[in-house]
């Protein structure tokens, strides 16, 4: 029998890691949280932080219909995507990924998809709302860790584009 080249899957503390080594490669705070609870929703992580919840800078992955590229949308806790304007961004229609994809693509679980440390080739898209806040409160890797940053930390994310995506009120 060969031996195979499959590699383990990453676990909670490489994930949380990886988003500190990619923070501090971006200069930013490298700083992260862990909850003994769940952060996994924006209302569970601004509990936890003590923050409000448009203070959550929320991960939603989503995967192009036609490309099948992962398209990550950085927005506010508190607001919602509109998937109708993320397709005039993108070009094509866009679905919520699955837990199967996230990981895949992110090497993160759902609820702990951060804004950096991707494993595979991922298109960060971040609201434009999230720089009236200050501070903001993202996902580092696992469900119950943050890290605090600026939205003009964001700015460092290499590749990011800034964007309209939120429904209107």
């Amino acid at each position: 029998m060969s031996e195979t080249t499959l590699q383990p899957l990453a676990t909670a503390s490489s994930s949380r890691t990886r988003v500190e080594l990619a923070l501090r490669a971006l200069g930013m705070p490298s700083d992260i949280i862990e909850f003994t609870v769940p952060t996994r929703t924006s209302a569970e992580a601004a509990a936890a932080i003590g923050c409000g919840v448009e203070q959550i800078a929320k991960s939603i992955v989503f995967r192009t219909k036609q490309s099948v590229r992962c398209v990550l949308v950085v927005a506010s806790g508190a607001d919602r995507i509109d998937e109708k304007k993320l397709k005039e961004v993108l070009g094509e229609g866009v679905k919520r990924a699955d837990a199967d994809f996230v990981r895949a693509h992110t090497g993160f679980v759902i609820g702990g998809v951060a804004p950096v440390g991707h494993i595979g080739d991922v298109t960060v898209l971040v609201d434009t709302a999230l720089w009236s806040l200050d501070p903001i409160w993202a996902a580092a890797g696992t469900p119950n860790t943050v890290f605090r940053l600026s939205a003009d930390d964001l700015h460092r994310i290499p590749g990011i584009r800034v964007v309209d995506v939120r429904q209107a009120s």
